[in-house]
Order: C-alpha cells, then sequence, then structure tokens
C-alpha cells in the first residue's frame, strides 16, 4: 500500500476522480410505501378472515368483551338467550354511562332495524355499541349517523382496535390470532 500527497494541480487530480461520479442525493424508493401498505392490508385481511373463521355467535360475544376489558373497560355479558339485544354490559368505572352492546355475527350486512332493537332496549342516559364482522347497509349507516349514542363498529373498525390493544388481549386470543411485531419502513410523508 502507497500513500501519496498530491501537491501540484490537486484541483484537477480532483475533479478527473470526480468525473462520472454524481453526487449522492436521497431518493425514496417507492417501493417501500406500497410494500408497507401490502403488510399493514394483508395483516388486516388475515385479522378478519380469522375471527369469521372461529368465532361466532357467543364466542364473539365473549371475544368482544374481552377487547372491551383489554380497552379498559369493565364488562358483564348477558346470559345466553332472552337478552333483549343486549349481549355485553360495559362500564369505564363504577359511575353510569352504562354501555349496552350487541354483537352479530352474521355474515350480510346490519340493517337498520336491527340497529333500532338495540335503541329500543336502551334506558335514558345508556350508550350504546354494536359490533359486527361484516358491515352496515346505507340505511343503517344514515341511522348510525343521525343516532350519536349508537356507535356502529364493522369488520375494519373491529380489526383497527384489535391491532391497537393485540397485547392487552386473552392470551387465548393471542394465540387464535397470532401476530408479531415488526417494524417496517415507510416513506417520509406518511403517517405512522
Amino acid at each position: 500500500m502507497s500513500f501519496f500527497t498530491v501537491k501540484n494541480y490537486a484541483d484537477e487530480f480532483l475533479a478527473a476522480l470526480d468525473k462520472g461520479f454524481k453526487k449522492a442525493t436521497m431518493v425514496e424508493d417507492e417501493s417501500v410505501g406500497a410494500t408497507a401498505e401490502e403488510i399493514i392490508e394483508s395483516t388486516k385481511d388475515f385479522v378478519l378472515k380469522e375471527l369469521s373463521r372461529n368465532l361466532k355467535g357467543y364466542d364473539l360475544e365473549v371475544f368482544v368483551a374481552n377487547l372491551l376489558q383489554a380497552m379498559g373497560y369493565r364488562t358483564t355479558i348477558s346470559p345466553h338467550g332472552g337478552d333483549s339485544g343486549i349481549d355485553i354490559t360495559a362500564y369505564k368505572d363504577e359511575l353510569p354511562p352504562r354501555i349496552l352492546v350487541q354483537v352479530k355475527s352474521q355474515d350480510g350486512d346490519i340493517k337498520e332495524t336491527t340497529i333500532q332493537s338495540l335503541k329500543g332496549a336502551m334506558r335514558e342516559g345508556d350508550y350504546g355499541v354494536f359490533v359486527t364482522l361484516s358491515d352496515y347497509t346505507k340505511n343503517a349507516r344514515k341511522y348510525l349517523d343521525s343516532t350519536p349514542i349508537i356507535r356502529g363498529i364493522n369488520g375494519t373498525d373491529l380489526v383497527e382496535l384489535i391491532l391497537k390493544y393485540y397485547e392487552q388481549l386473552d392470551e387465548r386470543y393471542q394465540k387464535m390470532i397470532p401476530l408479531k411485531m415488526v417494524y417496517i419502513p415507510v416513506t417520509r410523508d406518511t403517517e405512522v
């Protein structure tokens, strides 16, 4: 290995070395954002499929109660049958309001009349939450929009909550929906 110092014509020597080289610029890889979105969407699809495959009827009610507990609510599951449309009663603490939850695992979209049955079971001061793995019809959406004391959670919303509170879910549900926390690159303009 030899070391030397360029004393004369240093500028020309450095210019010759730089010839043909471009200065490094930060160029974002557009495939990063697309890949991140694909991973997120496939994870959401996986979670929804596992819920649909493994949890029907009362089993979905128990799962939703556990999710509410992971979110910090105290829950009571109604006895099977004769629950007047109320599957879960939830409280944030010992004081009102009482939150009445109806859970439906049916495949078709929820109709307005089904949500109205939840409202009919509510008393003054109650809030309602309607949870479904599917979605709501157009009229049911309008009804939910005009009834602020009832919140509709569809399959997509439910998956978002599961991902947010996954670590607090009961171990049996974490085994049923096995997920691993990973970091994926995102584009700089993507909100995390």
